[in-house]
C-alpha cells in the first residue's frame, strides 16, 4: 500500500477577524514586493508620531473616500471584509456608514495631532 502525499499546509493568509495575517504580509512581499506592516492599535496617547500618520492615513483612506462606501454588511448582516478591516487596526467594526464617516473623522483627528507634533 503506497500512502499519499499531501501537499504541505499553508498558513492563511486573511485574518477571519479583518486584516491580513503575517503570512498574508509575507505573501505580499515575495509577489508584488510589498514590505505591509501590520494595523496600529495602540491608543492615541501611546501612539509615536509616524503610527498616527499611518492610523490617521488608513481611517481616512478606507472610510474617508467621497461617494458612496462598498458594504458594511452582507446579505446575512455579517460584516463584511472591509468593514472588517477596522478591527485589525483596533477600532470598532463599523456597521453603519455613520460610524464609518466615524472613524475616517477621528483619522482626520490624528492626522492633525501628527502635523502640529512634526512641526515644532
Amino acid at each position: 500500500m503506497t500512502a499519499k502525499r499531501r501537499a504541505p499546509r499553508r498558513a492563511p493568509t486573511k485574518d477571519p477577524k479583518g486584516g491580513l495575517t503575517a503570512a498574508g504580509r509575507a505573501k505580499f512581499r515575495e509577489t508584488d514586493g510589498a514590505h505591509l506592516k501590520p494595523g496600529v492599535t495602540k491608543a492615541a496617547s501611546a501612539m509615536s508620531p509616524q503610527e498616527m500618520r499611518r492610523k490617521g492615513s488608513w481611517a481616512v483612506r478606507f472610510y474617508g473616500r467621497a461617494g458612496a462606501l462598498p458594504p458594511l454588511v452582507d446579505a446575512k448582516g455579517e460584516p463584511t471584509r472591509f468593514a472588517k478591516t477596522a478591527a485589525a487596526w483596533g477600532e470598532p467594526v463599523p456597521k453603519t456608514v455613520a460610524a464609518a464617516r466615524a472613524l475616517a473623522a477621528k483619522g482626520r483627528r490624528l492626522l492633525a495631532r501628527y502635523k502640529t507634533i512634526s512641526a515644532k
